[in-house]
């Protein structure tokens, strides 16, 4: 049992290492390539933070534990919105921007809503991952188009100073330097996930538990640092609407995304426990989101707990379950 906890350990370790070396990578390469800051962060950095949730849900998926695969994406999903959302909003109030609720959250909720109505027959197959995977397709086509269209005078000098620096650096040298972080990124990644999955996989086994509780309690938690570590960092800078912004394209991506390509690979068998109860707990939370962020346009310190305290009581009905 020891052995399984270093394992995940071990595992979530390369995932956070490889999904920064990933990111770092990708926008240096961007940069190089004369695409705007916004349109980064609007693309590459939203995937690059479910990175960790895609190549465990795949390797998993492959290894013959979809209930592990998908467990990832409901319990991070669960994770993204009410630990995280919760506890940034309980550090420092949070404001919310129009986008967010008139666009945002509305796809979110029917990406949730899909997952559930088309895995209720016991099975994604690959129609349905197609159709997902098409979904995300036009969803990072329209984050560009908002980030060109909304994008400041402000911003594009900011461009325009850092690829001119960056050709002062040497422009051969910083596209090497780049293109090794992205590889180096999906290496750890790769390694990460293989680890922290045959860790969860033994540690289920161990405890007598399933895999899809596995993957809907640690390696959710786990996968989802890159979004914690995001959160925080862009609420203490006072930047509240990539702090929250983050989450839910998170979530976007999870299902439309993740699933979409493990279903394109594997068809994806879903437990019928996610169906019964953990479709209906993400649903929920994600339902409740919508009159927290109107309410004056913010989420405050006590709705902030409000979602910490729907976290805990997923959790303990969870684990009375088992």
């Amino acid at each position: 049992m020891s052995l399984a906890v270093l394992s995940i350990a071990l595992g979530f370790v390369l995932l956070v290492l490889g999904a920064e070396s990933l990111v770092r990578g990708a926008n240096g390469l961007a940069l190089l390539a004369r695409v705007s800051p916004t349109v980064i962060g609007l693309t590459i950095v939203a995937a690059g933070t479910s990175m960790p949730e895609l190549v465990v849900s795949v390797d998993a998926a492959i290894e013959g534990s979809p209930g592990l695969s998908l467990g990832n994406v409901v319990g991070s999903n669960i994770f993204n919105l009410a630990a995280i959302v919760g506890c940034v909003a309980i550090i420092r109030p949070l404001r919310i921007q129009g986008n967010t609720v008139r666009l945002e959250w509305p796809i979110m909720m029917l990406s949730s809503f899909l997952l559930h109505l088309l895995g209720r027959d016991g099975t994604i197959d690959r129609l349905e991952g197609a159709f997902f995977f098409a979904g995300i397709v036009a969803f990072m086509g329209y984050a560009v188009w908002v980030a060109r269209s909304a994008a400041t005078k402000l911003e594009r000098e900011e461009f325009r100073d850092l690829a001119a620096a960056s050709q002062r650096r040497g422009r051969s040298n910083a596209w090497l330097f780049n293109i090794a972080a992205v590889l180096l990124g999906g290496l750890l990644l790769s390694g990460g996930a293989t680890v922290l999955v045959g860790g969860a996989v033994t540690l289920a086994r161990t405890l007598g538990v399933s895999p899809t509780v596995i993957g809907l309690t640690v390696v959710a938690a786990g996968t989802s640092l890159p979004e914690l570590a995001t959160s925080v960092a862009a609420a203490l800078k006072g930047q509240d609407d990539i702090a929250v912004a983050n989450v839910i394209g998170s979530n976007i991506f999870n299902v439309l995304g993740i699933v979409g390509t493990t279903a394109l690979i594997l068809p994806l068998p879903v437990p019928d426990e996610i169906i019964t109860r953990d479709d209906w707990w993400m649903l929920g939370i994600s339902f409740l989101l919508f009159p927290l962020m109107r309410s004056g346009m913010r989420i405050s310190r006590l709705e902030g707990t409000v979602l910490v305290v729907c976290f805990v009581g997923y959790l303990f009905v969870l684990l009375r379950d088992l």
